[in-house]
């Protein structure tokens, strides 16, 4: 049998037992791709990575992200967890500025900011958004969440399907209590998600709490064996998209937007959303956090 390392942290928190959980295999050397599925779903958290060497010139590291079901080309959570495991690790060292994972989706540059000598903080580069049409099956959309049709018309915003590397379903609600409301019926939903070819529904609400949280989200993906995520970072960069191109937050302030997700959940994550604008346009995006160690563990295969 041969003998695998992984860490354990929390995700896009300050805390343990808080954000979204992520196991990291540091040296995935040797796993061939049904092994790495196979440990995913034997980890049971949302997403697990394995650190590979770099394949591409223009690249530091390879990842390969999984969740219990299937493999992603890219996701927030598992890449800002991996890059401080691997600072965790000495892999990448004090000081160092900037690490390029190769993803599914191509180069992925992280952002680092030191203090004492730990990293305190992380920024993922995501690719720039695409936005499809709006969704015109409201009502569909509603049943699938358990939602009333006036609940997701009320805002006078669009459900629509945004990517920036992986297609999320996007739909706005009134008030926090609304989207604490939804109730998923996981087939129903499993359908409306294949037809609008989007991974995961997110919902979300852009009440003001009592919180700095300029967003309050829950996010359902049923085909990739996650029932409901506590923080999704590939979601997060799109919804800061979706946010500024529907005039929901100005230009102005776009640049530091955060996401409270998982609070339902009794997992609370701040996903920060970083968007930039140039004449109108979006012209770059990045979501960031923090993470940390909740413990380690050695996986027999």
């Amino acid at each position: 049998m041969k003998s695998y390392r992984y860490l354990h942290l929390d995700v896009f928190t300050d805390h343990l037992f808080g954000g979204n959980q992520l196991a990291v295999f540091v040296d995935g050397r040797g796993l061939e791709a049904d092994e790495m599925q196979a440990i995913a779903k034997e980890m049971n958290f949302s997403e697990t990575t394995f650190v590979l060497p770099a394949e591409q010139p223009d690249t530091d590291i390879r990842m390969r992200i999984f969740t219990p079901a299937d493999e992603l080309p890219m996701a927030g959570h598992p890449t800002v967890g991996t890059t401080f495991a691997l600072a965790r690790c000495g892999i990448l060292s004090p000081g160092r500025k900037r690490v390029v994972f190769g993803l599914g989706v191509g180069p992925t540059p992280v952002s680092l900011a030191w203090k004492d000598g730990e990293l305190s903080f992380a920024w993922m580069t995501q690719r720039q958004p695409t936005f499809g049409p709006a969704i015109s099956d409201r009502t569909g959309a509603a049943a699938a969440l358990g939602l009333s049709a006036a609940a997701v018309t009320s805002t006078g915003l669009p459900v629509q399907v945004v990517s920036c590397g992986v297609p999320f379903l996007f739909v706005p609600l009134a008030t926090r209590r609304a989207v604490d409301s939804v109730t998923v019926e996981r087939a129903a939903l499993s359908s409306f998600l294949q037809s609008a070819d989007a991974h995961g529904a997110f919902v979300f609400s852009p009440e003001r709490g009592r919180d700095k949280a300029t967003v309050y989200s829950r996010m359902f993906a049923p085909d990739l064996g996650v029932a409901e995520d506590p923080a999704t970072g590939g979601a997060s960069g799109p919804l800061g998209c979706y946010l500024v191109r529907h005039k929901v937050v100005a230009p102005d302030k776009a640049r530091a937007m955060l996401s409270l997700q998982g609070a339902k959940m009794g997992r609370p994550s701040h996903i920060h959303i970083a968007i930039e604008t140039s004449g109108g346009e979006i012209a770059g995006v990045k979501v960031g956090g923090e993470a940390v160690l909740a413990g380690e563990g050695v996986l027999y295969v």
